[in-house]
């Protein structure tokens, strides 16, 4: 069944998308390398090849409506279908609260929401005529508000990540609705849709700081990418299992 399974993975070009990518290609998926620059997307495409890996790469910048959909003509025209998409684009700005402007929350709710809502939008007919279609929404331990309300924690101090925090709320919330309305719809019940936690992630979004491999964090998204018709929907997951909300 993997083998004939479509996989697109947004933002996979480095970092955490890559090693996503990695992994599904791994367990034998076809796998579509999203990348909003195309030399940046066929660089990371022919690093996976000196591994014996085989992805192909597709310019997505899941910012720009004609990109999206000239992603959904290619995947259509190259596939007929999508059975897997990985939601992995994303971006952080760090600024403190205090001097946080309307216009300085934009940049990230445009990439890490709207892009989420676009991408699934034209690539929900695709999605249709897969069997078991499954949709994967990376989102953070940030956006826990039990984390975010615990006194002295990392990320009740973590001011300056401030819109981001946010945009990972509003992803989560997102995947619940999406997966509330699927569940409804005789014509999308085969989708299932999570929302995952890479963890503390080293990748450039925190300056390498984190204390989980790339590798370490896709986890979670490659088995929720890859979950078996008795996996759940509508739910928010590390590796280890479920997360409070």
């Amino acid at each position: 069944m993997l083998a004939d399974t479509i996989a697109l993975v947004t933002g996979a070009n480095k970092g955490l998308g890559l090693a996503t990518a990695r992994q599904l290609a791994e367990r034998g998926l076809t796998v579509l390398l999203g990348s909003r620059d195309a030399d940046r997307g066929a660089q990371a495409a022919a690093t996976l090849a000196t591994d014996g890996i085989k992805v192909r790469p597709v310019r997505i910048d899941v910012t720009d409506d004609a990109s999206v959909r000239q992603a959904a003509e290619l995947i259509e025209r190259e596939h007929g279908r999508l059975d897997v998409l990985v939601n992995n684009a994303g971006v952080l700005r760090r600024k403190a609260p205090t001097e946080v402007t309307a216009d300085d929350l934009r940049p990230e709710f445009e990439t890490n929401v709207f892009g989420v809502v676009r991408v699934v939008h034209a690539m929900l007919p695709l999605l249709r005529r897969s069997k078991a279609a499954r949709i994967v929404n990376v989102s953070s331990d940030s956006a826990v508000f039990a984390k975010a309300t615990e006194d002295g924690s990392m990320f009740a101090r973590s001011h300056d990540s401030f819109a981001y925090s946010a945009t990972k709320a509003a992803v989560n919330m997102l995947t619940v609705k999406y997966a509330n309305a699927f569940a409804d719809d005789p014509e999308l019940a085969h989708i299932k849709v999570n929302a995952v936690t890479p963890g503390y992630v080293a990748t450039d979004l925190n300056g390498f700081k984190g204390a989980r491999s790339t590798d370490e964090g896709a986890r979670a998204a490659v088995y929720w990418a890859t979950v078996g018709d008795d996996g759940g929907t509508g739910g928010f997951y590390d590796e280890s299992g479920r997360m409070p909300w």
